[in-house]
């Protein structure tokens, strides 16, 4: 792709014409939609117009923070194509609950007993989780059934069954940073749940798991130290506007 917003590659108001692939560094607490609205303001303001095209290429939860790729005119077109390239995240795991939700959306509902979690462990758990798996969509998720998120059934203390998927992960390094807290860098393939990977993780070592941090790295080629936030980002717009008054 040529029209890409990075750091050092600022916004070009031939972008608005083109179209283009921005690269977002996604602050935490922020939805996907959020990052997508605030930029679909910035670009309508600045054009003058009701309608705009802009989407995101790959949800990120509002307690993750990292890459995010937003695409806007004619770029929207390229959203799958950047869906389906594989991720890299940084995560952080706590052992010794779990969460309905699998991350800190959630309070604990389920709390182990303490057991300590040797280097033995750890290479267990790379080697049972490297590779091909199958993995279960939690609860807490945007996957539809007949039409409705499962997040929205989650909330309302349901809980349906749900078809295991095939996934990939390419590369897992897990450490020992504590002992209730594991560190993992994984680069793995689109549609992998890092929350049921963390949740699976605390299963495997009997200690209970959740994820307490996510950030994305990586977006196929993309690299997240390329990235703009979105105040620089729309600020960016904000300045072609002024430019044209």
């Amino acid at each position: 792709m040529d029209n890409i917003v990075t750091k050092d590659r600022p916004f070009n108001s031939s972008y608005f014409e083109e179209g283009a692939a921005l690269l977002i560094d996604k602050p935490l607490h922020w939805t996907s939609f959020d990052v997508v609205n605030k930029i679909r303001c910035a670009i309508r303001s600045a054009l003058g117009v009701k309608k705009y095209k802009v989407g995101h290429a790959g949800t990120l939860d509002p307690l993750a923070s990292g890459l995010l790729i937003i695409c806007i005119g004619k770029y929207t077109k390229k959203v799958e194509e950047i869906v389906a390239t594989s991720k890299a995240y940084e995560a952080g795991i706590t052992l010794g609950a779990c969460t309905p939700s699998f991350d800190q959306e959630t309070l604990p509902h389920t709390y182990y007993p303490h057991r300590k979690v040797t280097s033995e462990d750890v290479s267990a758990v790379i080697q049972q989780f490297s590779g091909d798996q199958e993995q279960l969509p939690p609860m807490f998720s945007a996957v539809k059934v007949k039409g409705v998120p499962l997040y929205r059934m989650a909330r309302k203390g349901q809980e349906i069954t749900r078809e295991h998927r095939k996934i990939q992960i390419f590369d897992l390094d897990i450490k020992k940073e504590s002992e209730r807290a594991l560190s993992a860098s994984i680069k793995c393939s689109k549609g992998t749940y890092i929350r049921t990977l963390a949740n699976d993780i605390g299963m495997f070592l009997g200690t209970g798991g959740y994820l307490s941090s996510l950030r994305r790295t990586r977006i196929g080629d993309y690299r997240v130290e390329d990235s703009v936030s979105i105040e620089e980002l729309v600020l960016q717009i904000d300045q072609i506007r002024i430019a044209k008054c």
